[in-house]
């Protein structure tokens, strides 16, 4: 589990393609100072398991499955990733609670500057639009904020001078693409819920 409060922003070192997979080596001396084989470490809001720590350097497997639903799969040697180590029991939840389980991804469409913060507009896909909610939290590449407007189609969030500092998506431009994660508190709850949403229908078609 993570909280989307990124540690620190990291680089990808090395991209090795493999059968249905991709090893992908990154470099964040704050998440490897403590990391060891098989410790999870979201990049860029992607749940990855240390396979290899050198030096300030980790190495991690990426499924099919990762690279069809997310960004990961259009990085390459250079880019920057937002990087956050699994939550420790005890510590303060900072964020809200995050999976490093990506649901999809999401474009920038525009970014609106004002004095002290900034507005970006993020398409969203079909798909997801129903567990977004205005003041609810969303998971944009690895980042927890709170959802400011949100149409069928796309929701606006509020970046600090903090956030655009700190971690990608201060350097993301319009036609970017960005992992999303919905508050998956709105996940169980739809699953729990249509049951009883089908039994209440069924009764009053009768």
């Amino acid at each position: 589990m993570f909280t989307g409060i990124v540690e620190e922003l990291g680089h990808v070192e090395a991209i090795e393609d493999l059968p249905d997979a991709a090893r992908i080596r990154i470099a964040g001396p704050i998440v490897t100072s403590d990391a060891k084989h098989g410790d999870s470490i979201a990049v860029s809001g992607v749940c990855l398991t240390v396979v290899e720590v050198e030096n300030d350097s980790f190495t991690a497997d990426v499924m099919r499955e990762t690279l069809t639903r997310s960004s990961l799969a259009k990085v390459a040697a250079g880019d920057r990733v937002n990087l956050e180590r699994a939550a420790a029991v005890g510590q303060r939840l900072g964020g809200h609670i995050v999976q490093g389980h990506v649901d999809g991804t999401g474009t920038i469409l525009a970014r609106e500057k004002a004095e002290h913060w900034e507005i970006v507009h993020i398409g969203l896909p079909p798909s997801l639009s129903r567990y977004v909610v205005e003041k609810g939290s969303i998971t944009v590449d690895g980042v927890s904020l709170t959802v400011v407007t949100v149409s069928e189609d796309q929701f606006t969030v509020s970046l600090i001078p903090t956030t655009l500092e700190l971690t990608t998506l201060g350097q993301r431009i319009p036609g970017d693409l960005v992992n999303l994660e919905v508050d998956v508190l709105a996940k169980y709850v739809e699953r729990l819920a249509i049951p009883h949403l089908r039994a209440i229908a069924g009764e009053e078609a009768q």
